[in-house]
């Protein structure tokens, strides 16, 4: 499997316009805000107090999560939270846990408003408004731990699918003692597709929901007891997806 050829910052409009994914260095990101690993060590250390998932439908207690909301304005450059609210997705984007409110603990506040925090969200919403204008972004905002206790975690028990919103990112923030947790992205609407894994931590990968598909493979623990850690964040132009609710 060749490596993956990262995506510098300024580029990264023209390759998702072009290809639908394009990977970011840690390095890079870093740079582009203006901070170090040292610097975003608070937000990091909070993946060490996620409650569990209770919503998995496939009956595992591998899986850990916070979820909060924000509308970036990507003009002004601001980012605001809005009040907590449930997960909710359609089955046609997620046929496992589509359907139904999911309501997980909110992203803890020191979190949440720290100012690197803020500042990833939006600058990622300014970087996204070049590929796609946009006068709002609404963003959701899941921490993610997916761990190796009973044996395999599943960091997409969905399998490949689409979100249903404009954009993705997949910050990884760590991983620790395993094996797996492949990245695959495929054409929406076509026969190729790319395989490789994140390692660095604060490295990105970026996605068009309208023209690929991905997942992520299952976990399986080196020695002991291991875990992946990553921040996911969506952008959707026209609100967030919520129920339609009966007249």
């Amino acid at each position: 499997m060749d490596p993956i050829k990262p995506t510098p910052i300024e580029a990264v409009p023209t390759t998702l316009h072009q290809q639908g994914w394009a990977v970011v260095e840690a390095d890079a990101l870093q740079h582009w805000l203006h901070t170090d690993s040292a610097s975003l060590a608070p937000i990091r250390d909070s993946w060490s107090d996620l409650p569990p998932d209770n919503f998995l439908r496939d009956g595992g207690r591998y899986r850990f999560r916070r979820h909060s909301s924000f509308i970036v304005d990507p003009a002004a450059g601001t980012t605001t939270q809005v009040p907590h609210r449930p997960h909710w997705q359609p089955v046609t984007y997620n046929a496992l846990h589509g359907g139904i409110e999911r309501h997980f603990e909110p992203v803890r506040p020191e979190v949440s408003q720290h100012p690197l925090w803020l500042a990833l969200i939006t600058q990622l919403g300014q970087l996204l408004a070049q590929v796609k204008p946009a006068d709002r972004w609404y963003v959701e905002a899941h921490q993610f731990r997916v761990d190796t206790a009973g044996g395999i975690g599943r960091p997409t028990p969905e399998g490949a699918h689409r979100d249903g919103v404009d954009f993705v990112a997949v910050i990884m923030l760590g991983r620790h003692q395993i094996k797996g947790g492949e990245t695959r992205v495929f054409e929406a609407d076509g026969p190729r597709g790319v395989r490789f894994t994140l390692h660095q931590p604060w490295s990105v990968l970026l996605i068009a929901d309208d023209q690929v598909i991905h997942e992520s493979t299952p976990i399986q623990p080196l020695d002991g007891h291991g875990w992946r850690d990553t921040l996911v964040l969506t952008f959707r132009a026209n609100g967030f997806q919520d129920p339609i609710k009966a007249n």
